[in-house]
C-alpha cells in the first residue's frame, strides 16, 4: 500500500511539474536583444508565412511626434506597416490615428491601458480589448482584427478573449525586437531589425527619434534581400 501511495506522489507531481512548465510556455518571457519564449499555443503568432515580405510592427503609447517622419519614411519607402494602437493613446490623438489609418497602413489593437494581460482572467482581457475595439474602430473606420498584447505578456485566458473578439494575437519573430524604446542608438535599430532578415519576419518597433531617422535604412536594408514591406496581414 505504501509503495502504492509513494507512485501515486510521484504520477501527481510529474502532472504538475508538467502543467506549470506548460503554463509558462504560454507566458511571454523577455530577455537581453530582445528574447521571447514561443508559446506552445499555436493561436500566439511569431511570424509570417509569405517568404516574400516582411512586416514593420508600431506598438504605440506614446511617442506621438515621431509619427509624422515615420509615416514619411513609410510613404518615401513605398511600405506599408502594422500600428498596434494603445486605446488610451487613441483618446488623446486622434488626429494622428486617422493620419496613420488614412495612409493606408492597417490598424490593430494594444489594448486600452498597457496592463499586464498575463495576469488578468478572462472577463479582464475581453474587457480591456472591446473597449480599445469599439474606440479604433469608431476613430478609424477600420474593423480590427490583431491584436499585440503589451510587452508581449500574455496568458491561455488572453488567447481566449481574443480568438472570441475574432483577433489574432500577434507577438513578434525571435530577435526582431529592435528595443528601440530602450536603447536610443539609431545603428543599433538598424542591426536589430534586419540582422539575417528573411521572409515572415515580424519586426517590432516603437515611434522614437531614433527609430523614425533609422527607419529609410532598414527599408533599403530589407529591399536589398528582395523582400517587400507590407502589413502584418498581409505578411501571415
Amino acid at each position: 500500500m505504501i509503495d502504492k501511495v509513494k507512485t501515486f506522489g510521484f504520477i501527481m507531481v510529474g502532472i504538475a511539474a508538467i502543467v506549470m512548465v506548460g503554463g509558462i510556455m504560454t507566458i511571454w518571457i523577455s530577455g537581453a536583444e530582445g528574447g521571447i519564449a514561443v508559446s506552445t499555443d499555436s493561436r500566439a503568432i511569431y511570424a509570417g508565412t509569405n517568404e516574400e515580405s516582411v512586416a514593420l510592427m508600431f506598438n504605440v503609447y506614446q511617442g506621438e511626434e515621431y509619427i509624422p517622419d515615420i509615416l514619411s519614411a513609410l510613404e518615401e519607402g513605398g511600405a506599408q506597416a502594422t500600428f498596434f494602437i494603445g486605446g488610451c493613446w487613441a483618446e488623446k490623438n486622434e488626429g494622428t490615428l486617422k493620419a496613420i489609418a488614412e495612409a493606408g497602413h492597417e490598424i490593430g489593437s494594444h489594448g486600452y491601458l498597457h496592463r499586464d494581460h498575463s495576469k488578468m482572467n478572462y472577463e479582464a482581457n475581453y474587457k480591456e480589448m472591446s473597449v480599445a475595439h469599439s474606440l479604433l474602430k469608431m476613430i478609424t473606420g477600420q474593423d480590427v482584427k490583431l491584436f499585440a498584447p503589451p510587452s508581449g505578456a500574455f496568458c491561455t485566458a488572453t488567447l481566449d478573449a481574443a480568438e472570441a473578439m475574432g483577433y489574432k494575437t500577434v507577438l513578434w519573430t525571435q530577435g526582431k525586437d529592435t528595443i528601440d524604446w530602450r536603447d536610443h542608438d539609431t545603428a543599433l535599430i538598424v542591426k536589430r531589425a534586419t540582422s539575417n532578415v528573411k521572409g515572415g519576419d515580424l519586426i517590432l518597433m516603437h515611434p522614437t527619434a531614433n527609430t523614425a531617422e533609422a527607419l529609410p535604412e532598414i527599408i533599403r536594408k530589407v529591399r536589398e534581400k528582395g523582400l517587400t514591406l507590407f502589413s502584418v496581414s498581409a505578411t501571415l
